[in-house]
């Protein structure tokens, strides 16, 4: 029975697939014309020099592969193109062999990781040793081999210089991690030696802005260094600073007549006559066999061009550098040394950002309430840092406020909302609003932001942005919450039972008319020893599982927290043990264990508004005041105080008046409750007016004074010293 040919196979391997394609890439001519075309085994002395034309791409890569089981051994290849002429490939033994030993470690890693997930790693840059010692420079995928077969088909593309410049410049571009682009860069240019390293000025490497340096004052890190092997001691690795004397004479060698040149030091007397010294030999001489050495400078284009740092490669002696193989050095640094730019400015980028979002994070929770934060920020390989923020604060009337956000976006735009967002939110929240009337404000903020001029216009929109805001009463033991599109909080009770609180839905801030609903108010208990969680999606987003299942996973975490657990450590132990290894956002968790007021250190009073109201609130306030040892000149103020604003209350509100003294830290904390909406306001007023005069007492008699709303009406409150 005919065997059907791998091409028309439904269920061909990788290895047949590749196998059948090999004769596309043949030249027409027969194997003499390949070899001519793809070079022979000493093409990495003799770079072929392709001209443009339609056929170019064909005469300049020969495809193969080989197949390996799962110990990583070869069972059968096909590499009988000209081009692969001296590979040592022999079934049965280890890929590895055909490797140079420096690889192997790195390459292995890639071979077994393909195994053990399946996903294909692809366009690997590899040198392959043949059996004359000379090298072959091949674009090496990994796949798994397809079933019922096991293991993995290496596909091999052997690769000429041009065509290797135009693969090494699409590899270079695909990430703004500075290192991640440095190593590829140096990954590509050991096409051309045995030794690539990247060195960039330290302002490039830390983000910062690249200006013009003198010759002596550049600061050279190394980037990247391939390939990955033991380095002799004393060698500059990735990470390590060059020495000075070293960053100077690079810098020297790359600057002549005032302009960025490419540097070739043929032979180990001549690097050692450069260096001067034994200490920078070791220093930058990577092997006693590294005897020629080519300096080329990462220029970025500008009047005048600036030089982001210096690449190098290094050769054995028997392998000098031509004219055309320094040209083609250069074509690909000078490609890519803009990718190094860009990653440069998104480390920046990300820094500002990461520098503005720590600030944000919350330094204390006053006395009543004890707060800890974690934040995560998105992987480098993300779009940037986003925009999740917290932030707990006690508000001048003893409460304690608690806010999570998150803004939509990632990069400067979106940390620029995020930070007027929290600043706006803080001080309405200071100003006495309640946190529905503050969400409604910021509602309207994130639609100012977005008009035609300040917002589309800027390419940035916050549209859909989140907020919950939580206000923490110490005296009741109540909570008020409003949410703006936000995931429900978390509390566990004392008792340790814990749940999402049942929050009302709402569109995000900056929401169409026509959604828009007022914003609601959730008022729940929250005994002393409670313990309420504020989050952002990032902690609890997982494509694999509903959100609701992750919400429930935190609500489990977040119930282990034992009362006496230090807080801070209990937040980090709930990130580390529910956020994704390699998130693509942001993470942010607030935990806030309420504690509230002594039973003792509080008294609240409800009185009828009527004239006798103040001398009844004076004799009330005054027993109290003596219980608590409050000295005679405190006691003297803080009940002239009191008698001055429930006169006002009977005056221009009227309804139930309440009286509350709070004793917390070194003051004394009165407020006076009424069913009046009207602000108060400290007037000028004239010598004999008598409008206005009870707020001026109260102005010179406390440390500060305010007012806050709420349903039925209105809380002025004072602070005394004691």
């Amino acid at each position: 029975m005919d065997t059907p040919s791998p091409s028309s196979s439904s269920s061909s391997s990788p290895f047949d697939l590749v196998s059948s394609a090999l004769g596309k890439y043949i030249p027409r001519g027969g194997a003499g014309a390949a070899a001519g075309a793809a070079g022979a085994p000493g093409e990495d002395t003799a770079p072929v020099r392709v001209h443009p034309g339609p056929a170019a791409g064909l005469q300049e890569q020969i495809l193969g592969a080989v197949n390996l089981d799962r110990e990583l051994r070869i069972t059968r290849s096909n590499l009988d193109a000209p081009v692969f002429a001296g590979l040592d490939v022999v079934t049965g033994s280890p890929f590895v062999d055909l490797l140079p030993p420096w690889d192997v470690p790195t390459v292995t890693r890639r071979l077994r990781q393909v195994l053990e997930t399946g996903e294909a790693h692809v366009a690997r840059v590899q040198r392959l040793r043949r059996a004359d010692g000379s090298e072959l420079v091949v674009s090496m995928s990994i796949l798994s081999a397809a079933a019922p077969q096991e293991g993995l088909t290496v596909s091999l593309i052997a690769m000429a210089r041009r065509l290797h410049l135009y693969a090494a410049e699409t590899a270079i571009g695909t990430s703004l991690d500075i290192g991640e682009t440095a190593q590829s860069l140096a990954e590509s240019l050991l096409a051309w030696g045995d030794v690539a390293a990247i060195d960039l000025d330290f302002a490039v490497w830390t983000g910062e802005g690249v200006t013009e340096h003198g010759q002596g004052r550049i600061r050279l890190r190394r980037a990247a260094l391939v390939p990955d092997r033991v380095w002799p001691a004393g060698y500059v690795t990735e990470g390590d600073d060059l020495p000075k004397d070293a960053s100077h004479l690079l810098s020297q060698a790359i600057r002549r007549d005032d302009a960025a040149q490419a540097v070739v030091i043929p032979d180990r007397e001549s690097i050692e006559r450069v260096l001067g010294s034994p200490k920078l030999v070791r220093a930058l001489v990577p092997s006693d066999r590294s005897a020629g050495v080519a300096c080329i400078p990462l220029v970025l284009d500008g009047s005048p061009p600036v030089v982001l740092g210096v690449a190098e490669v290094w050769r054995r002696a028997d392998r000098p550098f031509n004219d055309g193989e320094l040209l083609d050095l250069q074509e690909l640094v000078a490609r890519t040394s803009h990718h190094v730019d860009l990653a440069r400015q998104h480390q920046r980028e990300h820094t500002q950002v990461l520098a503005l979002q720590r600030r944000l994070l919350p330094r204390t929770g006053g006395d009543t309430v004890e707060t800890a934060s974690v934040y995560q920020p998105a992987t480098p390989d993300s779009a940037g840092v986003g925009g999740d923020w917290v932030n707990s604060f006690p508000l001048p009337d003893g409460r304690t406020a608690l806010v999570v956000g998150d803004v939509v976006g990632h990069g400067l735009g979106a940390a620029a909302t995020m930070g007027q967002l929290s600043m706006e939110a803080r001080a309405l929240l200071s100003a006495g609003l309640a946190p529905d009337e503050v969400l409604e404000h910021l509602d309207k903020t994130v639609t100012m932001l977005d008009d035609a001029e300040s917002g589309l216009a800027a390419g940035y929109s916050a549209l859909g942005s989140t907020c919950c805001i939580a206000v923490y009463d110490p005296v009741s033991h109540r909570v008020a919450l409003s949410s703006a599109g936000h995931l429900p909080p978390v509390l566990v009770l004392p008792d340790g039972r814990a749940a999402p609180l049942a929050v009302r839905p709402h569109p995000g801030l900056g929401a169409e008319f026509a959604l828009r609903e007022p914003f609601g108010v959730h008022t729940f208990a929250a005994p002393p020893g409670s313990l309420l969680a504020l989050y952002t999606d990032g902690l609890v987003e997982d494509p694999a599982v509903p959100i609701d299942e992750g919400i429930g996973r935190l609500a489990d975490a977040v119930s282990t927290v034992h009362p006496w657990d230090v807080l801070e450590e209990a937040a980090r132990r709930v990130v580390s043990g529910l956020s994704p290894q390699r998130g693509r956002d942001d993470v942010t968790l607030l935990l806030a264990r309420m504690i509230g007021y002594r039973k003792g250190d509080t008294a609240t009073w409800r009185l009828p508004a009527r004239d006798d109201a103040a001398a009844r609130a004076r004799t009330l306030v005054s027993a109290l005041l003596r219980e608590w040892r409050t000295r005679d000149d405190t006691r003297d103020r803080v009940l002239l105080l009191v008698s001055e604003l429930v006169t006002n209350a009977v005056r221009f509100a009227g309804g139930p008046i309440t009286v509350r003294m709070i004793r917390a830290g070194h003051g004394l904390l009165c407020e006076v409750g009424d069913t009046g909406n009207g602000r108060p306001r400290l007037g000028r007023g004239e010598l004999l007016d008598d409008s206005g005069r009870g707020l001026h007492v109260v102005h010179r008699l406390t440390a500060r004074w305010g007012v806050r709303w709420t349903d039925t009406g209105k809380v002025v409150w004072a602070v005394v010293a004691r």
